[in-house]
């Protein structure tokens, strides 16, 4: 293991380096991989979990899963969306063990909330996040998948063992639930 300062500049290691480094489990590659990554995907982590002391727990363990697995990374799309993956995943998989997350339902009863979107892009990031911390883990969950991370109900219903249509329902009556708190906070629906 490598784990000399001197030995490595950090202005000369690009991305293929690090990975490198990290798949002969160099120490200061993992150190440095940590420290680009981790501070985006830590809001990727809030993003899924009730607390930031929760999120924290399935930050480190998806780093765990990311130094271990590295080698699988076989270098085809981008190496930032690889490791969100595993941060998804390990945030699901630590989900999991909450027990009634999501309620099945028919598609055909929930009704498409609209929001004022000129208010919504105008609130802070923080603010945002404080928002869908309050959604229900469900609600939260399949809107995070769906409308932040870009998968499909199809792919939302196997990765959460739920149908598609099941997928579909939280994700509109997440969207009703938060209507429902943008307007405790002032914002109305148009």
């Amino acid at each position: 293991m490598n784990q000399n300062k001197n030995s490595t500049n950090d202005n000369q290691l690009n991305e293929h380096d690090l990975i490198k480094g990290c798949i002969r489990n160099d120490v200061y590659c993992q150190q440095l991989l940590y420290e680009k990554y981790s501070p985006k995907m830590m809001g990727v982590s809030l993003r899924y979990c009730n607390s930031k002391m929760e999120a924290e727990d399935v930050l480190q363990d998806a780093f765990i899963k990311i130094f271990d697995k590295i080698k699988t990374f076989k270098g085809e799309g981008s190496f930032e969306g690889w490791i969100r993956k595993v941060v998804v995943f390990t945030a699901l998989k630590s989900n999991d063990k909450r027990v009634n997350k999501f309620e099945p339902g028919d598609i055909d009863n929930v009704q498409e909330p609209s929001l004022d979107s000129k208010a919504v892009s105008n609130m802070e990031t923080a603010y945002l996040m404080n928002i869908l911390q309050e959604l229900p883990i469900g609600y939260k969950t399949v809107f995070n998948l769906y409308a932040i991370e870009g998968y499909s109900h199809k792919e939302i219903g196997k990765m959460l063992g739920v149908t598609d249509v099941t997928s579909r329902t939280q994700y509109s009556r997440a969207k009703q639930y938060l209507l429902k708190i943008l307007a405790k906070h002032g914002i109305k629906r148009i």
